[in-house]
């Protein structure tokens, strides 16, 4: 039997996770795949019950999973909070207590979403990015890190950008190892004309291609990967870099493909037990107006169903429910356009849940 925690945190985070739980329902009736479903709180609304983002009783279940999929954490209620206690501290101690190094953030764009794109569709058609971001290092976790008071009397913030060599190849080989079934290409993203870490993770990134003569590396400075992503998107299959660098850059690939609610992520462990998560936010202006778009958490769901619990089968069937929906014409209010069909969070739900029935 396999456990899944399931933590739907706060904004759109409940709507967006109970049609994703739908979905394994169905699946697991379907297919037989013995999941045992949890659930626990995370973020803003475990602060409200318990006074902490992430309660012992929540990292508990969280070690104890197979898989964790997660809606969204945060929201202007909990903004007054020490920086200590705030929601986003929930997700970061996950992803630290659990060791989830390894972000994979896919780019994908629906052909039926091509018009739904900021940039012209001739520029993204076709387009299947895999960014692969380094989740635990780097100045989001670096110490020391604080605000300070100096001799003057003025107040100076400060963070540490660090990676260690161990932490650099751990990622490069998730990353070599994607390219390496795919299209066989990787740009390693830094910013080594400038910061003392990137010249580091360039030179790791560079005697780790020995090992990958099928891998062809390549790098890139961020500012450049920045543009290149709006002027030839096309042109990356695989991406690594590092923790900052890849936050901005995968939300920068998301807008991409029409809407960051159609784009899902990874976060994996050395053995693959991931936490599963839409890229978007928590949406806490939409939150509850049945409005947000679940096709990135049930996406979420056929990547943990892939990454974490080895049911292939199942994943491509969510993949195609998704893609049969979206030919129906359905689309939440993030992809509407002119002719098709606007419809709730709920009803894109039970669409993907017909689409699976059918299948």
């Amino acid at each position: 039997m396999s456990k899944v925690l399931l933590l739907a945190g706060d904004g759109i985070g409940p709507e967006i996770v109970t049609e994703a739980e739908k979905v394994l329902v169905l699946l697991n009736e379907k297919l037989n795949l013995n999941l045992d479903l949890d659930h626990a709180k995370v973020g803003g609304s475990a602060i409200d019950e318990f006074g902490v983002p992430l309660p012992d009783s929540t990292l508990d279940k969280a070690k104890a999973a197979d898989a964790i999929l997660l809606g969204a954490v945060g929201g202007p209620k909990w903004d007054a909070l020490d920086m200590a206690i705030r929601p986003e501290k929930g997700l970061l101690g996950l992803r630290s207590n659990l060791e989830l190094f390894g972000n994979l953030r896919p780019a994908i764009l629906y052909p039926q979403l091509a018009d739904a794109s900021s940039l012209k569709p001739e520029i993204v058609s076709g387009l299947d990015i895999l960014i692969v971001r380094e989740l635990t290092g780097g100045i989001y976790f670096g110490q020391p890190r604080g605000v300070r008071v100096l001799e003057s009397g003025e107040r100076q913030g400060y963070n540490t950008y660090v990676y260690s060599e161990s932490e650099i190849r751990r990622i490069g080989k998730v990353a070599f190892e994607a390219a390496q079934k795919r299209g066989g290409k990787l740009c390693s993203v830094d910013k080594a004309n400038v910061l003392e870490v990137t010249v580091l993770w360039r030179e790791i990134m560079d005697d780790m291609a020995k090992d990958y003569p099928d891998v062809e590396l390549s790098h890139m400075y961020v500012d450049n990967a920045a543009m290149q992503l709006v002027r030839a998107p096309k042109q990356f299959d695989v991406v690594v870099t590092g923790n900052m660098f890849g936050d901005i850059l995968s939300d920068a690939a998301a807008m991409l493909t029409g809407s960051i609610g159609m784009l899902p992520s990874a976060s994996l462990d050395v053995n693959n037990k991931g936490m599963y998560e839409p890229c978007h936010g928590s949406a806490p202006d939409i939150a509850g107006q049945g409005i947000a778009n679940p096709l990135a958490t049930i996406l979420s769901v056929a990547m943990m169903l892939r990454y974490s619990l080895n049911e292939n089968a199942a994943a491509d069937l969510i993949e195609k429910a998704v893609s049969n929906v979206l030919d129906q014409g359905l689309r939440t209010a993030d992809i509407i356009s002119k002719g098709l069909t606007k419809v709730t969070t709920a009803e894109m739900g039970d669409a993907v849940i017909e689409a699976l029935n059918k299948l």
